[in-house]
């Protein structure tokens, strides 16, 4: 029964890790910025969505503020940070360095407004309920896993079936050939921010709902993505799905033999263990540089 239990649990986690990673794969995968304060954007999402609720407003009213909160700061950073050090042919490490000081500060700012310790989203649907035998699963499970496949599988229509997505690919694959025929770079990398810091949303409500929060929690959620980004294999978005997937169940089922501190370390040995044996990821692809 243990073992069920946590598959559930992991699954609802794995769907949650592949929420936040598919928004940092994507916006790698289109723009090749390394956009490490890509935690922050899920903190920002996860405090405004914490702020309007607590204020009574409700949970329609906090979603709408998470969404527009963070695609506001991701259409931000690319405009205000990302676009300047490009302008002025800033390295990859220039970028990182930017990225990885935004995400200190939104760290910073966040704690000196709502303070440095854990915060909850109190609701109903976080209570678990009994389904079985010893066997419980609160209502925020299905609906993370739902969100998962809802948010996802509409994102892959978008890219296969649509201009926007076309677009994104074309940038992915030859940037080059997206001048050639006239489009511009610039609004296609502002749609990939914009979509991938969208998909954060659902995972950072739901977060705030069940485990909790603290400013230094989009630490974690970065480098989760980045696992997940590399094991499924850079450039491949049903491969950071999967690999996020996998990833939440490897922490969950560790604690069958392992206590709760090193299921972190459970994912970064999987990390490793792929870097060394197959570094192209699961379903990966090489990428140009």
């Amino acid at each position: 029964m243990l073992a069920i239990q946590l598959a559930i649990t992991g699954l609802q986690t794995g769907a949650l890790y592949a929420l936040t990673a598919v928004g940092f794969s994507l916006i790698f995968g289109s723009t090749r910025i390394f956009h490490f304060a890509h935690g922050a954007t899920f903190v920002v999402a996860a405090y405004l969505f914490y702020a309007v609720f607590n204020a009574g407003w409700g949970v329609a009213p906090g979603i709408l503020a998470a969404a527009i909160g963070a695609v506001v700061f991701g259409l931000a950073l690319d405009r205000l940070v990302y676009v300047p050090i490009q302008r002025h042919e800033g390295s990859f490490f220039t970028v990182f360095v930017a990225s990885f000081g935004v995400g200190i500060a939104v760290q910073n700012i966040i704690g000196m407004v709502f303070g440095r310790g854990f915060v909850t989203v109190n609701t109903s649907l976080s209570r678990s309920v009994e389904m079985f035998d010893n066997i419980y699963v609160s209502p925020l499970a299905w609906i993370a896993i739902l969100c998962a496949v809802v948010f996802l599988g509409g994102l892959q229509f978008v890219l296969l079936k649509t201009h926007v997505g076309m677009s994104l690919r074309a940038l992915s694959d030859n940037p080059e050939l997206v001048r050639t025929f006239g489009l511009d770079p610039r609004r296609i990398e502002a749609m990939a921010f914009a979509i991938g810091s969208l998909l954060v949303v659902p995972a950072a409500i739901i977060t705030s709902a069940t485990t909790g929060l603290n400013p230094s929690v989009g630490h974690h959620v970065m480098l989760i993505s980045l696992a997940a980004t590399i094991v499924g294999g850079i450039g491949s978005i049903p491969g950071t799905v999967l690999a996020g997937v996998l990833l939440g169940l490897a922490e969950s089922m560790a604690l069958l033999v392992v206590d709760s501190q090193w299921t972190e370390a459970v994912t970064f040995a999987i990390l490793f263990a792929f870097i060394i044996i197959r570094p192209s990821g699961l379903l990966g692809r090489t990428i140009a540089h």
